[in-house]
């Protein structure tokens, strides 16, 4: 295959060498499918990210990068402070290394919350996410009677309802809404023996995790900017209230919100004493339609040209990497390089085959490379073992990703 061209990087002048000849020219010697990581661009991505948070610490969302040498090479920044973990049992394992974790969603892991009552060191490294009574009550029965203190942070619903309620915009997770629901359930955790109210988290899925510049409908790219801010304004007002009526019933370590597409505007709030994100680091394709900041593609997974159908298709091993989330398109992967391809309408991305078309496809030969960028950040990682961390046009290290350490969380 003869086909050259160039990926400048966001917000710098184009490289005099086409960056994908770079990384190609690294990785030659790999056998795909495999996962690169460019150091160049992760580090770049991290150091916007501390920019955009305004000196506020940033709390590692570990699964978004599912790679411990990642989280360490993050967390040795200045800007970035503890872990937002996803499951009880991921927290346990990187308890051994790590020690401020906040499980980002509650746990109904009986086996795992017994080992954890039985830890004072533990205890003391990890925080669990509760937002009603019925998680108090699970944890007391899953551990009998303790000596050891549970910590716990309160999951206010950061999500914007509109028409009493009626309608509501945003993830769907903790049913505590309003300060006198904060309160009253801070009043019933400081009264239970065995527990630790430390902090307060929520989470603007509807601004953080959605793009407020994606092409096509201008109409709905409006409604999504008005809906934002909207939300921006009347959250920083309720959550400000909550924290304050929190407070009233105990202290507080922490108040955590925000995510990688909110930065700038969680920041704000003086009641956020920290922030949090991960996705950022990576650039996956789902970033690539904000208009407040533009995360360098950093992550990438490759595929080999196994099957020439016809003189205009090219068919690549496997594919069908989807993202979780809604069904549509911004799910797919993204096809990096070369340019000029596009799958087809009948198969798209598939289990075991993509057939791609388009003006490059004629030119792609059998055992040629085309490279690919999931939609999401670490769900990348579920599928492959290792991570090839190129920096400055050569692989200057292999790390494996939880897959490659045989872990599976979730």
């Amino acid at each position: 295959m003869t086909l050259n061209t160039t990926a400048p990087r966001a917000g710098s002048a184009p490289a005099t060498e086409s960056h994908f000849d770079s990384l190609r020219a690294a990785t030659a010697g790999l056998e795909p499918p495999f996962g690169v990581i460019d150091l160049d661009a992760f580090d770049a991505n991290a150091l916007d990210l501390e920019r955009r948070a305004g000196g506020k610490p940033i709390r590692l969302a570990s699964k978004s990068l599912r790679s411990r040498a990642l989280m360490r090479r993050a967390l040795d920044r200045p800007g970035f402070a503890g872990i937002l973990g996803f499951t009880l049992p991921e927290a346990l394992w990187l308890a051994e290394e790590f020690d401020d974790i906040v499980v980002g969603y509650p746990t109904a892991d009986r086996t795992a919350l017994r080992r954890l009552a039985a830890d004072e060191r533990l205890a003391s490294r990890i925080t669990l996410m509760v937002d009603c009574v019925e998680h108090l009550d699970l944890i007391d029965a899953a551990t009998g009677p303790r000596e050891t203190r549970i910590q716990v942070c309160l999951e206010l619903d950061a999500a914007l309802r509109l028409a009493g309620g009626r309608l509501h915009l945003g993830p769907r997770r903790s049913p505590v809404h309003t300060p006198q629901e904060a309160a009253a359930f801070a009043r019933e955790v400081v009264s239970r023996p065995g527990f630790e109210l430390t902090g307060i988290m929520g989470y603007e899925g509807q601004v953080a995790g959605l793009g407020d510049n994606v092409p096509g409908n201008a109409l709905k790219r409006a409604v999504v900017r008005a809906m934002q801010r909207s939300s921006v304004e009347e959250l920083s007002h309720r959550r400000e209230a909550a924290v304050a009526a929190v407070r009233a019933v105990t202290p507080l370590r922490f108040v955590n919100g925000g995510g990688t597409g909110s930065l700038e505007t969680t920041t704000r709030e003086d009641s956020v004493t920290e922030l949090a994100a991960g996705s950022g680091l990576y650039g996956p394709g789902l970033f690539d339609f904000y208009r407040a900041f533009r995360p360098v593609p950093a992550a990438y997974f490759v595929l080999p040209v196994v099957r020439r159908p016809s003189s205009s298709v090219a068919t690549l091993l496997g594919g069908g990497w989807i993202a979780s989330g809604p069904l549509g398109k911004d799910r797919l992967p993204t096809l990096a390089w070369p340019p000029g391809l596009r799958v087809t309408a009948t198969e798209s991305f598939g289990e075991v085959q993509t057939p791609l078309v388009g003006k490059a496809a004629s030119v792609l030969d059998i055992g040629d490379r085309v490279w690919l960028r999931h939609a999401k950040a670490g769900e990348l990682c579920e599928r492959i073992g290792d991570l090839h961390l190129v920096s400055d046009g050569a692989v200057v290290d292999t790390v494996p990703t939880y897959r490659g350490e045989g872990r599976h969380f979730l």
